[in-house]
Formats: structure tokens, sequence, C-alpha cells
């Protein structure tokens, strides 16, 4: 009894899902590449260190699946990033003059995105999860690797360059354009704490706060070229 109980189950959730889920009628799933090419915004915010927004440039591809008279599109891809964040540091413990000292951060972004068809083939709106590798903070001026970080004691520019390199974000933004080429506005939010690391390294943290807390947030301008 209890098998064909299971087996009427499955039989109505198998119809379930195809009545629901299954395409009506013929149409043709498209398949595309696309590449983009953009300036950004980006900056950690974290109350252990007074930081300021850097520039920097994206490049990346997306394959994307259109799935006609649905109301959104999926598309998956990768983008690389070099991006600039300031960090305020003075050249001495007790020396006032603090300056925005600039390290450079390098990241791949893997991504998921929908992309729901506000106006289809002119304007969607995208997002989506993303995992990203990138690398540790990475001085421009090395002459200033012993410049002492603001809010901190002791604590050197160059303690502060090993931070977490696996981390998870959140993409929202928009497009608007043409089928084949958009002008796309994203921002991209770390939900994983990109200063995590630095919690492990026994650092010098006399004057601040011992526990190291921070989420990365990138502004994406550029543009979109599909094939």
């Amino acid at each position: 009894m209890k098998k064909i109980q299971l087996t009427l189950l499955v039989g109505i959730m198998l119809c379930f899902v195809t009545i629901s889920f299954g395409q009506k009628g013929n149409y043709r799933i498209t398949n595309g590449i696309s590449i983009t090419g953009a300036i950004t915004k980006t900056d950690i915010a974290t109350g252990n260190f007074k930081t300021k927004q850097g520039d920097g440039f994206l490049g990346g591809f997306n394959a994307t699946v259109d799935i006609p008279h649905r109301w959104y599109n999926v598309s998956f891809g990768m983008q690389l990033s070099e991006s600039a964040i300031g960090i305020s540091a003075r050249p001495l413990p007790v020396v006032a003059n603090s300056e925005f000292i600039d390290y450079k951060l390098f990241a791949v972004q893997l991504a998921m995105l929908l992309h729901l068809k506000v106006i289809p083939d002119y304007f969607t709106i995208d997002f989506g999860p993303m995992l990203q590798y990138n690398s540790k903070l990475e001085l421009k001026d090395k002459t200033k690797e012993g410049y002492f970080v603001d809010n901190y004691v002791n604590l050197s520019a160059e303690d502060i360059s090993d931070i977490s390199q696996f981390n998870f974000n959140g993409a929202v933004g928009a497009s608007v354009g043409f089928r084949y080429f958009k002008l796309k506005a994203q921002y991209i939010y770390g939900f994983t704490n990109i200063l995590n690391k630095l919690e492990n390294q026994e650092l010098d943290t006399i004057g601040g706060d011992a526990r190291f807390k921070g989420n990365q947030n990138m502004l994406v301008l550029g543009a979109t070229v599909s094939f």
C-alpha cells in the first residue's frame, strides 16, 4: 500500500512540474556570448580603518541563455578586475599628518545572474550571487610599507595586506540598450568579511579594535557587446 501511495505521489509531482515548468508550445532557446568592459569604484566598508574609494577597471565575458516567452534570462560568466583602495596612514607613530596610501586589489569573480526582462531586448534588471577569488592588498608605493595605519599605534601598512582571498558577493544592476550592445551599471557587495584573515596573524592592535571586519563594495559602469 505504501508503495502504491509513493508511486501516485511521484506521478502527481511529475505532472505538476511538467505543467508548471514545461515549455508551452515549441520555441527556440537562444544561447549567446557577451564581452564586458567597465570602469570601477571600489572600497571596503570597515570601522577598523579610514578608507577612500579608488578607481579601477574590469573586463569579462558571459554565456547567456535567452528563453523566449519567459520573464527572465540567465547568464553565467567570469570577470577580472584591478581596483585601487586608499587607507589612511602616517609616516611616524606620533605624527599627525596622515595621508591615504593606495593599495591594489586584483580579483576574479564567477557569477550566475538572472536578468529580468523589463523591456525585452532593451532593458533588464540584473541580480545574482558571485564567488570571488582576490589577491592580497598590494601597496602601490613600496616605500610606504613602514607607514602606521590610522586608528592603531603600531600597526604598519604592510601588516594588513594578507586579507581573506575567497569571498562571496551579491550583485544587482541594470542593462539598457539594444540586443547586441548595452550599457550596464552594477553594484557588488561582499557578504563575507574580507578582513577576517587578519585576526589570525597576531597583529599589534594597540589603540584600535582587535576584531577586524570589512565588506567590499564595488560600483561597475561599462558596456556589453553580445554575439
